[in-house]
């Protein structure tokens, strides 16, 4: 049930973005996708300090998104948490995100930094899953899609869906 409410949520919203469409268009349907991950993920108790705490969506390095990410989230709620941004250009600046995206300009390496706190972290540079990210987005068949590594997920104690997991494209194909 969640599997297909998933699915139709992502195409209702924005529909199948082709590999040539512009790029407002496709992170339009980042946006969402990432709005949906907050949905699929299952974080430690302890992250979220009550049962109303926002879950933060935090954009690391320049903002791809436009408006368009918030308005994917604006008065929108995650597992009963409202769901914020945030868009930071320092590693200090994450504290307290629960999701951060890394920018194409941004080095790997801040993943390091990420590593060991429940932080689920989603990029789209060529072999971000390698350097321990979590979720990659990627085209395939001439759409946006992911990749996920649920071994680093699971070691920074998160839990995704299987739902999730089943809609994603097989790791090799982040690269």
């Amino acid at each position: 049930m969640k599997l297909q409410r998933l699915l139709l949520v992502l195409l209702l919203t924005v529909g199948s973005v082709m590999a040539d469409s512009t790029v407002d268009a496709e992170y339009r349907l980042k946006a969402a996708y990432l709005y949906n991950f907050a949905k699929f993920v299952e974080w430690p108790t302890n992250t979220l300090a009550t049962e109303t705490s926002p879950i933060v969506i935090a954009v690391f390095g320049d903002n791809p998104f436009g408006a368009s990410l918030d308005q994917a989230v604006n008065g929108r709620t995650a597992n009963g948490h409202p769901v914020t941004v945030r868009y930071a250009h320092r590693p200090a600046e994450l504290e307290g995100a629960h999701l951060v995206f890394l920018s194409r300009n941004v080095r790997t390496e801040i993943l390091n930094q990420l590593a060991g706190k429940s932080v689920l972290t989603v990029g789209e540079s060529d072999g971000f899953l390698p350097a321990g990210g979590m979720i990659q987005f990627v085209i395939a068949e001439n759409r946006v899609r992911f990749a996920i590594a649920e071994p680093a997920a699971q070691q920074a104690g998160l839990k995704i869906s299987s739902q999730l997991l089943a809609l994603a494209v097989p790791e090799k194909g982040a690269s």
